[in-house]
């Protein structure tokens, strides 16, 4: 059997086209072959462009802005970020006993799971935060020949 996966733009009307043409053309004739049908809708996970572009971010963080004392890696400004964006948000993250009894570990959301919304305002809040502390993160655009995000920086506006 085949499986089909749609996704709906946040336009209602576009939306209601999608699901009153082919989804519905899709589902009627699986009903029609003998086929049980499970209908699943949840929201959208991040897309790649979400995920390179906060990985461009925290890629720039771990080679410019130190923490505690030192540089960290681009796994450790994610934790980081996501835990404290967690928390900006309302949300517990949890600090259980190492496994091995040797400290404290976070446990904390994986961007993997995140839906497209969440992610683009992780995506803000690291703006935001590395703009309060003083960090002028600079933009990330796609380069039209290989496709990856590149820096370009901002042009400051004369005073």
């Amino acid at each position: 059997m085949t499986t089909k996966t749609y996704l709906l733009p946040a336009n209602w009307v576009e939306s209601h086209k999608i699901m009153s043409g082919p989804v519905k053309e899709w589902c009627k004739a699986m009903a029609f072959a003998g086929h049980r049908l499970e209908l699943v809708v949840r929201p959208a996970k991040r897309s790649a462009e979400h995920s390179a572009r906060l990985h461009a971010m925290l890629g720039w963080l771990s080679k410019n802005v130190p923490w505690a004392g030192e540089l960290r890696s681009t796994d450790e400004w994610k934790r980081l970020c996501v835990s404290a964006w967690s928390r900006a948000k309302g949300e517990a993250i949890e600090y259980l006993p190492a496994l091995d009894g040797k400290g404290i570990d976070i446990v904390f959301l994986r961007t993997s799971e995140m839906s497209g919304k969440d992610m683009h305002d992780l995506i803000e809040w690291v703006t935001f935060w590395a703009a309060e502390m003083g960090h002028d993160l600079p933009e990330f655009t796609k380069d039209p020949q290989t496709g990856q995000l590149v820096e370009v920086r901002r042009q400051k506006e004369a005073a």
